[in-house]
């Protein structure tokens, strides 16, 4: 299957084409919530739906990658999740150092270990613009990476783990001495509808990972104390941290005045099955199966939005 999907996208000269221009796709982040996304990514695939613009934060960053060099077995297998290792994370894996979430081994180790490749050579031929974003821990700032800031597989990989380094569940990995966590904690608090608006564009299709009707809800006092002692170093990043709610809430607010003016078309799963959490890989596959049959029932709508 996997080499008959690569044969059929490769043009004879090496080159690819993008069928929609004048609207961006953009993919929220949510960890393994993703899982179900990923079933929207590919269903587009299949469908030859390809965007000449894709921006995404966090887990939104790895669709983004996987969505560009056009990769359906890797595009569902990506938030499935493996059980009985520690490769990808779980508490062993944070007892150990390494974090919740092994980025050490999601960004980087599995694609040298033939465990989970990447076709760059695809994502090279791919013309369509990619955006992805991150958080300064030390200056508070939204960063925005493009292709011009990859230059090859590792790079590219050190920018999506930027855009996806959940504090303390996470170990981060600076890229040229500076220190970057989940794009989230930025610009637009986890929805990255901002991208695509910097860059020109008026209409975006925005895959979200929470349901109709979510509201962040605001940390705990005590949680906000916990995030107090471990992140009181740096105060831009525990500002982000407990704000974030507040930020993310304004923002929906927004996307849902967009929705009604029908600049945005917003694709929420119809339920929430998994959090950002789960490694269970029973349940995350459940998630993707109802991401993909979801995705499929909302076909029309969406190629009624983009024109196709």
């Amino acid at each position: 299957m996997e080499e008959a999907v690569r044969t059929h996208r490769l043009a004879s000269d090496g080159t690819l084409a993008s069928n929609v221009f004048d609207c961006a796709l953009a993919f929220e982040g949510g960890g393994y919530r993703a899982a179900y996304t990923a079933g929207i990514v590919v269903v587009l695939l299949e469908r030859e739906i390809y965007f000449d613009y894709v921006c995404g934060i966090s887990a939104g960053a790895s669709h983004t990658l996987n969505y560009l060099s056009r990769d359906i077995p890797r595009a569902v297998l990506a938030f499935l999740g493996v059980d009985g290792t520690e490769r990808l994370g779980g508490l062993g894996s944070f007892v150990r150092g390494k974090g919740y979430f092994n980025a050490d081994y999601m960004y980087e180790g599995c694609l040298f270990d033939g465990f989970f490749p990447f076709d760059w050579r695809t994502f090279a031929a791919n013309p369509a613009r990619m955006r992805l974003q991150a958080f300064e821990r030390d200056t508070g700032r939204t960063a925005t990476f493009g292709r011009e800031d990859a230059h090859d597989i590792r790079s590219l990989f050190q920018l999506a783990r930027a855009s996806a380094t959940i504090p303390i569940a996470m170990n981060p990995s600076p890229i040229d001495g500076v220190t970057y966590f989940d794009g989230g904690l930025g610009e637009g608090a986890g929805i990255p509808l901002r991208m695509a608006e910097r860059d020109g564009f008026e209409r975006t299709v925005l895959v979200a990972t929470r349901p109709a009707g979510y509201r962040k809800k605001p940390l705990s006092p005590r949680a906000r104390k916990v995030m107090g002692r471990l992140l009181g170093r740096h105060p831009h990043l525990l500002e982000a941290v407990l704000t974030r709610n507040e930020r993310y809430n304004a923002e929906l607010d927004r996307v849902a005045r967009l929705e009604r003016e029908g600049s945005v078309l917003v694709i929420r799963p119809d339920e929430m099955p998994v959090s950002n959490g789960t490694l269970d890989s029973r349940k995350l596959e459940a998630a993707y199966q109802q991401g993909y049959d979801q995705a499929l029932r909302e076909l029309p709508r969406l190629r009624d939005f983009v024109g196709l």
